[in-house]
Order: C-alpha cells, then sequence, then structure tokens
C-alpha cells in the first residue's frame, strides 16, 4: 500500500537501518559516503523509485479503507484538472475558485462530494445558489479521492515505476486511470 512520498535522505535511512523488505522500480540516484581507508572504495547507497517496508499494521490498512483526504484546493483543482465544471474552460490555479455544489448557506457541507472547481466568473454566476437554481449545468459529478488517488494529487514529481505502481490501487473506475493509459 502506497503510503507517502519520501525523500533520498529519509530512504537512505529507511535502508542503512535494515527497514526495507524490498525494492521497486528504478534507481533515482545514488548516495556517495566515505572512503574505506582499508579498501580504498567509496561506500554508495542506491535510491530506488519504491520501496516497502518491513512490518505489518492491519490496523493501519483498515483505516486507509476509511481514509478520506484533507479537501484543499490546490488538490481539488488538480482533481478537476484545472477545469471549471460550469462552462469546461481550463484555467490558472490563480483564476480558480472552490464552489459549493449545494451552498453553505443551504446546509451544504465543505466536502469533497459537494465541491467542485469553478472559474470565478461561473462562482460568482452561481452564488448561493444551486446548479438547479442557478440553471448551470454540471459537467462531472465530484467525488473524494481514495488514499492512492490523493497521494498522485499532492503534485509531486511522478515517474513512469511509481505510477504504475500507485495505479494499483485507484479504483477501477477512477478518472484518473484513463490519464494513464
Amino acid at each position: 500500500m502506497p503510503l507517502e512520498w519520501l525523500n533520498k535522505e529519509q530512504v537512505a535511512k529507511l535502508i542503512s537501518l535494515d527497514m526495507v523488505q524490498y525494492t521497486f522500480g528504478s534507481t533515482l540516484t545514488r548516495l556517495h559516503g566515505g572512503i574505506n581507508a582499508q579498501t580504498g572504495l567509496q561506500s554508495h547507497i542506491d535510491i530506488p523509485a519504491i520501496i516497502g517496508t518491513k512490518g505489518k499494521n492491519h490496523h493501519f490498512h483498515k483505516q486507509l479503507n476509511d481514509y478520506v483526504p484533507p479537501l484543499n484546493n490546490p488538490t481539488l483543482f488538480r482533481r478537476d484538472q484545472n477545469l471549471c465544471l460550469y462552462c469546461g474552460q481550463v484555467f490558472e490555479p490563480k483564476q480558480l475558485s472552490r464552489d459549493h455544489i449545494t451552498p453553505v448557506s443551504q446546509g451544504g457541507k465543505d466536502v469533497w462530494e459537494n465541491v467542485v472547481t469553478a472559474c470565478k466568473r461561473c462562482n460568482n454566476h452561481k452564488a448561493d445558489r444551486t446548479p438547479l437554481q442557478s440553471n448551470m449545468k454540471l459537467l462531472a459529478i465530484p467525488f473524494a479521492p481514495n488514499y492512492a488517488e490523493y497521494i498522485y494529487l499532492q503534485g509531486k514529481h511522478i515517474i513512469t515505476d511509481q505510477m504504475q505502481f500507485l495505479m494499483n490501487y485507484f479504483p477501477q473506475k477512477s478518472p484518473f486511470r484513463k490519464c494513464f493509459v
């Protein structure tokens, strides 16, 4: 199960502490250490694209099934691919806003399933009305990403090996699967 992004120093520490169960994918970089006084050889650690750490936590895996990622605008905009889900145009993030399908003023919640990306013009036009009340059509149904999709949405640079690994944990109907076929 993908858990988090680690930097090369964190991976090197886990390798040196013998906490890595397996590695997968290509080598991203090689860290060089000191030179052995007896052999004259320089030590190194190869940093792989993916590591699996030792140990199991069944309770944690159960929690991941119920996991709801934190909602924030950069991740929301990435989920909706910077597309206004009312007019259908792609915008720069600074031109976008979070729209509540059922407005908070009408009892709507600030949750993944009730928010979409909207350009500021469409959001102002919709105001504190539902799409039906404002005679606006919603172009897609909002959804809460699962844990693996959220890792993808965090906007890190993902190499092919990592993307293939992550996709194994995307739901079969995930819209993100279409992006990588």
